[in-house]
């Protein structure tokens, strides 16, 4: 089950070791994505921009001094970011990742400033855990999830894989993707 997608950018063949072989290749969910985490953070991101707004207009037009005119500026571009850039940067982050399956391994090649390629070997992989939605979408995280990945992953800030356990995110056909994984895992493949 090779999805040979067209809009997969990022070429998985050069990776691979000797006789191992590509099971599929996939995206995550293209656009601006709502995730859990944003349950908190659209509240959270309300406040902190419009209070950050709220001061900055209040300096300015109360003519304080310049200082306080500069020492607004930072919170309020954070408030852009929180309030809409993160999910700029997020949709930008989706449409630079790609994944595939082979043989042996999960890899996982994303990068919004700089390419990163995560690999994970299916012998030693012992967790995987499955989110599946309605439409067949879902996500499988291989590893232990941390709970609070949902600030700093692809949450609040930019997408800092380092603090995440790998994951297949919003991917089309998930349990189908799953199941390819575990007979890959006893190999079946």
């Amino acid at each position: 089950m090779v999805n040979t997608s067209t809009y997969n950018t990022y070429t998985f063949h050069q990776e691979l070791q000797p006789n191992e072989r590509i099971l599929w290749t996939g995206k995550p969910r293209q656009g601006i994505i709502l995730r859990t985490a944003d349950a908190l953070l659209i509240p959270f991101s309300l406040l902190w921009a419009g209070f950050a707004f709220f001061w900055e207009t209040a300096v300015v037009v109360g003519g304080a001094p310049f200082f306080f005119e500069l020492w607004g500026i930072p919170f309020v571009l954070v408030g852009c970011y929180v309030l809409f850039g993160r999910f700029i940067a997020d949709a930008r982050s989706c449409s630079r990742t790609d994944y595939a399956v082979t043989t042996d391994r999960v890899l996982i090649h994303s990068g919004l400033f700089h390419s990163t390629l995560r690999s994970v070997n299916l012998k030693t992989l012992s967790d995987m855990t499955l989110d599946t939605k309605n439409d067949g979408r879902g996500t499988i995280t291989f590893g232990q999830t941390n709970p609070l990945s949902g600030w700093y992953g692809n949450g609040m800030w930019f997408n800092n894989s380092r603090y995440t356990a790998p994951a297949f995110e919003q991917i089309e056909n998930v349990r189908e993707v799953y199941n390819l994984i575990q007979r890959a895992q006893s190999g079946l493949n």
